[in-house]
């Protein structure tokens, strides 16, 4: 397995482009199965991830054809609608094709899902929501084994916790089903509200995009369209922090203000720069780093996607920081890495006491999940010495080009073969 190797201590300087969002991808990619019609969608980031799925369509039947930046596909004959558990352990997200499936051709057998250990991720809300619109459904044998020979019919659902994934299958499935599905308690992250948006742009009929309350009307089919995936706004976030990290000056081309605003918020608080420009958004460090306490919550609160990265910033912060995770209950793997580097922290249940320290050491490290790589980086920005990351294939499921991306903007960073 590939290593990255940094050597800290160098501001960051320049601009970064972010990339089209992986979590607005996947759903999307998706969604191409609720019609025998192209989807085409553009700004496609480059991750592994990205690549998984299409294995996983191209193994259902879908037609797929690359483009520069951008992917069409095709799913106008679906002979086989069993996703398999060697794809799907893969990553999670390969449950979503399981509303779609289900939706148009009334059957769907799925592999239980799997990708980063942070936690449960239970698929019952997914699961319940489907059984309210109609579907008949038993797990065995580790597999999702759903039924609706009779098509799916709309319901009300309401969702105990806030889920996206939950949301966004059930919002696709909706879409097909007869009648009007109201969703409430849906997750409002603005990857929800892409999908939403290409599903309008396909034919669908739905209301309350961006709110807590989605209202479909089902339609009988859906046409092919061409939609633009929003940017990244956890990408964007992470260069946020490695701006302030390494008192830096980072323009983010293609940032979303509105996407970003919780965190924002927090950076002024650290004492960081944020202003919004016709590029992006630019972040500036501006001398300490002060402690700002954090909790991790839904949109538009601050995204546990970022938790980890921030952990790194308050580690070397002038003073000590609260962080209470929220969504997760096994998503601080990255404390004891950082521990190794030098930071001081103390994980008290669901949140952790981040007093920190005048600086961190290079080490070698080993990531342990996706976000939890990018906080591996951005300790090594700015720790004295050498810093080794392992694993960081799971840097490449949601960062695209990210030694290059911080290599033009001054860091000392590369990618190693080999490694535990």
């Amino acid at each position: 397995m590939d290593r990255i190797r940094i050597v800290g201590g160098r501001p960051l300087k320049g601009s970064i482009p972010i990339s089209g969002a992986k979590n607005a991808a996947l759903p999307l990619m998706a969604a191409c199965l609720l019609t025998d019609k192209p989807l085409t969608l553009t700004n496609l980031p480059a991750l592994a991830d990205i690549k998984t799925l299409t294995s996983l369509l191209e193994q259902h039947g879908v037609k797929v054809t690359p483009g520069d930046r951008q992917i069409t596909m095709e799913a106008k004959e679906i002979p086989n609608t069993v996703a398999p558990y060697d794809i799907v352990r893969r990553m999670r997200a390969s449950v979503l094709v399981l509303g779609p499936l289900l939706a148009r051709f009334g059957n769907a057998v799925v592999s239980m899902p799997g990708g980063c250990a942070i936690g449960t991720r239970p698929i019952d809300l997914h699961l319940g929501a489907l059984e309210k619109m109609g579907a008949k459904i038993h797990i065995g044998r580790g597999y999702i084994h759903a039924e609706a020979p009779k098509g799916l019919k709309g319901a009300n659902v309401r969702f105990d916790k806030v889920s996206v994934g939950a949301t966004e299958n059930v919002l696709m499935a909706a879409a097909l089903a007869k009648g009007e599905t109201v969703i409430d308690n849906a997750a409002r992250e603005p990857e929800v509200t892409d999908l939403a948006k290409c599903l309008v742009a396909m034919g669908a009929k739905i209301e309350g995009m961006g709110t807590e309350k989605l209202v479909v009307k089902g339609v009988p089919r859906l046409e092919g369209a061409t939609h633009k995936i929003v940017a990244d706004r956890i990408e964007a976030g992470t260069y946020a922090m490695a701006a302030a990290i390494t008192h830096g000056d980072l323009t983010l081309e293609g940032a979303e203000a509105e996407h970003l605003a919780a965190l924002s918020e927090v950076l002024r608080k650290t004492g960081a720069k944020v202003e919004e420009s016709k590029a992006g958004i630019r972040i500036a460090g501006n001398g300490a780093i002060a402690g700002a306490d954090v909790i991790t919550e839904p949109f538009p609160g601050f995204p546990t996607d970022l938790q980890a990265q921030y952990m790194a910033l308050m580690a070397v912060s002038d003073g000590a920081a609260m962080i209470t995770e929220t969504i997760f209950e096994n998503r601080y793997m990255h404390a004891p890495e950082l521990s190794r580097m030098g930071a001081n922290i103390t994980i008290h249940g669901s949140s952790a006491l981040v007093r920190g320290v005048e600086k961190l050491f290079g080490a070698e490290v080993m990531a342990t999940d996706l976000r939890a790589s990018s906080s591996l980086v951005l300790a090594g920005l700015v720790a004295e010495g050498e810093t080794i990351i392992n694993r960081i294939y799971h840097l490449d499921r949601g960062y695209e080009n990210l030694e290059k991306k911080l290599s033009d903007c001054g860091a000392e960073i590369e990618r190693l073969p080999g490694g535990r």
